[in-house]
């Protein structure tokens, strides 16, 4: 897909905590240790949400989301453009979105569900693909 708009792609750097869940660390000592971390975060939500823990995938689904947003802003982001899920720094913002708007949709959140959805579309139409949006 080209980018319409112009604007230049964000890429993430290296979030720290990719090595460690990749270890297979235990998740919420990941995020303890990495507060900042997006994937950290989305890895959370995501283990939260497949063990029907809604609420709680919810919660660090929106922590990953608002982390994520200021990662993306320290890395140029201007609230719009490509945030290619290509780059695989970049996943741990696309699996939070993902995962919000997962979890708004199991709370009944439908108007969250879908801002979610489409912003996941709109950042990434790959990672939409990928994580089935």
């Amino acid at each position: 897909m080209s980018n319409l708009l112009g604007v230049p792609e964000t890429r993430l750097p290296v979030d720290p905590a990719a090595a460690l869940l990749a270890e297979g660390k235990d998740l919420r000592a990941v995020a303890a240790a990495n507060p900042s971390s997006p994937l950290a975060w989305a890895a959370l939500a995501e283990d939260a949400l497949a063990h029907g823990h809604t609420i709680e995938g919810y919660a660090f689904a929106r922590t990953g989301y608002h982390r994520s947003l200021d990662a993306l802003r320290r890395g140029g982001w201007k609230g719009q453009g490509p945030v290619p899920w290509s780059h695989e720094p970049n996943q741990g913002f696309l699996r939070s979105l993902a995962a919000l708007s997962r979890a708004a949709g199991e709370i009944g959140e439908a108007d969250e569900q879908q801002r979610c959805a489409q912003f996941l579309r709109d950042s990434s139409p790959q990672a939409a693909d990928t994580l089935g949006f």
